[in-house]
């Protein structure tokens, strides 16, 4: 059985037509721009006094590991552990339109028992 013949553009495309090289996934973020701000709430303050967790709202693309080395970079502490939560926006309504904020993420973060970060 033969083969149709194929358009001599189509040839043409295969032939110029260069392997993939992938880079490395992601946005590459600074640490100003993972960490937006601190969580200052009741809850926040009683597990930073007790258990050394600090509470940040930080940037809904940022994973775990870039969530550590930017509070490290940017408090010179040492992180343990980091725990997030993607926070889904409040509903809204403005002149009886109804509307919702943006999602919004938010981490814990664990550090060792010597460190500590003053907000104040």
């Amino acid at each position: 059985m033969q083969t149709r013949p194929r358009p001599k553009k189509y040839v043409r495309k295969l032939e110029m037509r260069q392997p993939c090289e992938h880079g490395t996934p992601g946005i590459e973020l600074r640490p100003y721009q993972i960490v937006l701000r601190p969580l200052v709430t009741e809850k926040g303050t009683h597990q930073s006094t007790r258990y050394n967790s600090y509470t940040f709202m930080v940037n809904p693309i940022a994973s775990k590991a870039q969530i550590a080395a930017a509070v490290k970079e940017l408090f010179n502490v040492r992180v343990e552990k980091v725990r997030t939560q993607t926070r889904q926006g409040k509903k809204t309504s403005a002149r009886a339109k109804p509307g919702k904020q943006s999602d919004w993420k938010k981490a814990i973060v664990t550090l060792n028992v010597e460190d500590k970060i003053d907000f104040f």
